[in-house]
């Protein structure tokens, strides 16, 4: 009997070790901003960091990340008469990352429906189309992108870019998970949480 029992264990083990469990593959943390359109972009933006993402008018704008919602400017108010600041996005939204930074698209062609402040998203979450509204009338349609640390929505020099983001839009495109809150924290300490209003700026 005891003979009998390890040659069943002996053909029982085996079977089971060949069982095949697949590794588990984590979602992408970070996704590129634009889906589905041919976009190009720099590594330097006039004045401030911040990339503008060139590509088709009513391509679609995603949450690089998963977070909440921050702000949606949902009306087109900029004048060239008076060119302010706070007005120069047009139309844009906002979020703030899992990871603590914001990021913030502009110049939007459309909103999508349901994109409220306070609403959650996932990555690659759609969040509006790219147009030319606010300072970008009558240029080619692009998506300014910038990348900060959350603020009162009043602050809107800080909102639109305090980290230049194309070292991260090229991980993100080549499916890479890199995070820029480190660089996002260190600019925070260099500039102060709320850096001056900047003045006599030359405008685009």
């Amino acid at each position: 009997m005891k003979l009998l029992r390890v040659l069943a264990l002996s053909i029982i083990i085996p079977t089971q070790l060949l069982i095949f469990t697949p590794p588990a593959t984590a979602a992408p943390i970070y996704v590129f901003p634009i889906t589905n359109c041919v976009a190009t972009y720099g590594k330097y933006h006039h004045n401030y960091p911040a990339t503008d993402i060139n590509t088709k008018r009513g391509c679609a704008f995603v949450a690089p990340t998963a977070g909440v919602v921050d702000v949606v400017l949902a009306k087109d108010v900029w004048s060239g008469k008076t060119n302010l600041g706070q007005d120069r996005g047009g139309l844009a939204v906002g979020i703030i990352g899992d990871d603590g930074v914001r990021y913030y698209g502009s110049h939007l062609s459309k909103i999508e429906p349901g994109i409220a402040a306070g609403v959650r998203v996932a990555a690659g979450a759609k969040l509006g189309e790219v147009g030319s509204t606010g300072s970008a009338r009558g240029t080619k349609p692009h998506l300014h992108f910038g990348i900060s640390w959350p603020t009162d929505n009043s602050v809107w020099w800080v909102r639109r870019g305090v980290v230049a983001p194309w070292k991260f839009l090229e991980a993100w495109k080549a499916g890479k998970d890199l995070s820029p809150a480190k660089a996002v924290n260190a600019a925070k300490l260099r500039l102060g949480e709320i850096p001056p209003e900047p003045k006599n700026e030359v405008r685009k």
